[in-house]
């Protein structure tokens, strides 16, 4: 489950009126957001893993067997990602449980709670971030 669809089905977070910025409240609710899509990524991984397991069949036609070769390859990228992305979410958590979550790696600003919701994993504020694609698109060329 890609952090796209999470932001579909994770109700985004309302601050109490004063409530400090990265209460105990705002933890717990990405801490649960977070937990959340990484239960479902690993489900997928098990799932991905048992139908490959399920449906390995040896065709006689080289093209069916060029589609299925195909097939995987995608499906072995998809989960590679997705094992990356788990990774990652499990280094969020720890910002979380040492009360780093929701700063910018880079300057310490705050993130802000609709970047955070958005992307649950994001390191950098918005302004950071906008930096650090300007500065790889001008290594790119």
């Amino acid at each position: 489950m890609p952090i796209e669809t999470l932001r579909k089905t994770a109700a985004p977070y309302v601050p109490q009126k004063g409530e400090q910025y990265m209460s105990l409240r705002q933890r717990t609710h990405f801490r649960t957001m977070l937990e959340s899509l990484r239960d479902e990524l690993s489900a997928d991984i098990e799932r991905t893993v048992h139908t490959m397991q399920d449906e390995a069949t040896i065709f006689a036609d080289p093209n069916d067997r060029a589609t299925q070769e195909s097939d995987i390859a995608l499906e072995l990228r998809n989960r590679d990602r997705e094992r990356k992305l788990i990774k990652k979410i499990n280094e969020t958590i720890q910002k979380i449980d040492v009360d780093e979550y929701g700063y910018c790696d880079s300057c310490g600003a705050e993130i802000g709670l609709e970047r955070l919701t958005a992307r649950p994993t994001a390191s950098l504020c918005i302004d950071c971030k906008t930096l650090d694609e300007m500065r790889e698109r001008q290594v790119a060329k």
